[in-house]
Formats: structure tokens, sequence, C-alpha cells
């Protein structure tokens, strides 16, 4: 998929009202299944999963604010974050005073429609952007909200591909915001095109997982269901998320910081050089809280474009379609695949001769030194020196401060000479 087809995915998703859970969920897994034959899932309304519930569906038929003549002043069916996610019914006339106990806005961004929920409590709420709210003179306004919370079941998705290997590297992503882009669409647009990516490789030397899940509710049900294979079986997990911008690759690490995963998206950053960013654990937001967490321990990072709560627009009305382009998203895709690829070739080498090996007879010495050809020595015999049965590709990138690339030709070259051997 290149990034136009990305884009118009987004462009279908992006009206949909999804929720934890409810129909949202479900028409964009259905047009989610056009794409790629998703396995489908779900669990109940009320069941147990470590220490949480899954909630009620929540079904929004109409919410609205008027004013006392009967003009629309506000409405859920111009832009579904107006309402606060998961309110309850509401019906009447009330006071600006009271009104106004039940309005979210942002000063500081006054165009911007903020996006709050109150999922596990019982309330009501409308999000308009500051301007509107300076328009409200009245002392009274009508207030509809009719919304429906029965018990129904939450909807989640995974899909699996098969490798040489039954060691697996996860993907996770939610499905579970309404209309914003970056933030909820491009985790999963840009997921289900590296599906297509590693689909289409002839084989595959690891097996990869792909998780549609509900954010928090929707990974910890994922964890507590499939807990054995994903502790027996994970060697590496990423959460997808906040990746339709332009802005810079980013990363959260795992709490320690040091597991395969950490290690590859900080080589593959090298890429990029000084345009990316790193964050320690301390900073996760997304699902990397649960899949880290003690007793879960798994090993899992997040990687982001501009990481979320880093951008103004961030879960407000301004994460829109015109944040995201198809280039961006084309581009966060190779992103991923550069993690993919860097992966898949990893291997540790042990170097094959006693000392350093006569570059010049094997052709591999320059007959003309120059600055280039010099650093091309040197960062040959670098990648040698480290060639020592205890580093794999990635801890020898991370540890030369080189790009990838550099250092997979090295490794190409000195095998091609039987100077070092897999181990």
């Amino acid at each position: 998929m290149n990034g136009i087809d990305l884009y118009s995915l987004m462009t279908k998703l992006f009206p949909i009202n999804r929720s934890l859970t409810g129909q949202g969920v479900r028409e964009t897994l259905d047009i989610l299944c056009n794409h790629v034959n998703l396995r489908r899932h779900n669990v109940l309304s009320g069941s147990k999963h470590f220490d949480w519930t899954v909630p009620k569906e929540w079904k929004v038929k109409s919410a609205y604010i008027s004013d006392m003549s009967g003009n629309k002043i506000i409405d859920f069916q111009d832009n579904n974050l107006h309402l606060v996610g998961y309110s309850k019914s509401k019906k009447g006339d009330i006071s600006k005073e009271e009104l106004f106990e039940h309005l979210f806005y942002l000063e500081d961004l006054p165009t911007a429609i903020p996006y709050i929920t109150s999922y596990y409590s019982d309330n009501w709420g409308f999000c308009i952007s500051y301007n509107q709210y300076k328009e409200l003179k009245d002392d009274f306004y009508y207030v509809k909200i009719d919304t429906e919370h029965f018990n129904g079941k939450m909807d989640y998705a995974d899909y699996i591909i098969e490798g040489d290997s039954k060691e697996e590297i996860i993907f996770s992503t939610y499905i579970c915001h309404p209309s914003m882009a970056s933030n909820e669409l491009s985790g999963p647009v840009v997921t289900i095109g590296l599906i297509k990516y590693l689909e289409n490789l002839p084989r595959r030397r690891y097996t990869y997982r792909f998780v549609f899940v509900p954010e928090t509710i929707g990974s910890i049900v994922y964890i507590n269901q499939n807990y054995n294979h994903l502790k027996n079986n994970t060697i590496a997990g990423f959460i997808v998320t906040c990746v339709g911008d332009d802005g810079d690759y980013s990363l959260v690490e795992s709490p320690y910081g040091q597991t395969l995963a950490d290690r590859a998206v900080k080589a593959v950053l090298k890429k990029y050089n000084k345009y990316s960013k790193i964050y320690s654990f301390l900073e996760r937001g997304s699902d990397e809280r649960q899949y880290c967490f003690p007793n879960i321990d798994l090993p899992f990072v997040a990687v982001t474009r501009t990481k979320f709560y880093e951008y103004p627009e961030y879960h407000t009305s301004l994460d829109n379609l015109n944040y995201t382009s198809p280039k961006a998203l084309e581009n966060s895709l190779n992103y991923l695949v550069d993690i993919v690829a860097l992966m898949e070739l990893n291997e540790f080498y042990l170097a094959s001769t006693f000392c350093e090996p006569q570059l010049g007879k094997r052709g591999l010495y320059p007959l003309i030194s120059t600055k280039e050809s010099n650093e091309l020595v040197k960062n040959m015999m670098n990648v040698l020196a480290y060639c020592d049965g205890n580093n794999d590709v990635i801890s020898i990138i991370n540890k030369l401060f080189l790009e990838p690339n550099i250092v997979i030709d090295i490794i190409k070259t000195l095998k091609s000479n039987n100077l070092i051997k897999k181990i």
C-alpha cells in the first residue's frame, strides 16, 4: 500500500464515532477487514479481566444544545467530539450556570474542540471551542442527550503471519477514539500497510502478530486471554500510534530500555540522525503501560512520529485529516519496514581469523588512501572488532553509531570474504 492508499483508508474511517465498545468499533473492523481478513473476537460487557471489567456498550442517538428559540448551537452530528464520551442521557431546560459545569474547552486553542471521556463514571457533558463558549450569553439553554448504555460486547481483532520461527514480533494498535487522525487512525492504517508488506515477502524469519484493540481495556483483555502464549513466544513488541504527521520519528522505551525492540528502533533511528527523539518509559501513555506492567513484562516499546501529548493538536478536533498526509503515512510505514527488515537479518557473528585479517590480499584495502577510503576501512575494522560472538548486528550498529545500511553492507562484505561466520 502506498501513501494514497493509506490516506484513503483513513478518510473512510475518520467520520466513525468509535468508543471502547459498540457499533463504531465494529464498523471500523468491517472496513479494515476489506483490506486484511482479520480474526475477530469479542468479550461480554461485565466480564472480568485481571482488575478490570468490560464496560457496557454505548450508543448515541442524538446530542445537541439549543437556545430557547430552538437554534442548535452544538450538535453531535456536526462533530462527534462535541459529546463527552460515554455521556448518559440528559434532556431539558437548564441554566447557563449548570450548563457551564458540563462544558469543556481549551482557552489556549480557541478553535479546537477537546476530546473528553467519562468511561467509568455516571456523567454527561459537551465539548466546544473556546470561541463558541464565549458566544454563550443566554440565561437558559435546552440540552438533549439521547444515549443508551446496555450489556453488549467489546470487539477486537488480531492477525497472524507465520514465519520460519515460532518466535513472535507483535505490533499492537488501538481502534477506540472518535474522529482524530494521527492519534487514532494512523496506527491501524499504517499497521494494515505493514501486514500487506510482510505478506508479500517470499519468507519470514519470525512470526508476526498484529493486534487491533480498544486502548487500555482492550490490551488488558488481549493479554488476559493470550497470556501464556505471549509470555512464551514474544521477543519484541511495538505499540503503533501517532504516526500520521511529519514530525520527528520517536521511541518510547520499555521500562529499562534494553529489550530487542528498544535496540532495534534505536538502531533504525540512526538513519534519521538528529531528526529523532527517544523518550523514557516514564513518559509512556499508550498500551505499553499494560504490556510492560509487572507480572506481564513483555518486551514492548511505542513507536510514534510526534509523540502523544507532545503536539498541541493531540486529543482535539485539530488532529484532523489536514494534520496528516499521504506522504507522512507512507514514510511512517517505511519506518516500520526498516525496523522489521533489521530484525529479520539480525544475527550474531564471530571473526574467523586470529588477530586482524590482511585486507589487502582480499582486495578490501584501497590502493590509494583518501579520507573516504580511510573511513571505510575504519568502519570495517570496527565492525569486525565487535564480531566476537557476543554482539548481534543491532548491538554493533548502536555501539558504533553508524547507520544500519552501512553496517549491513560491511557484514555482507565480511561474510563473502569468509572473515566472519554466523553463530
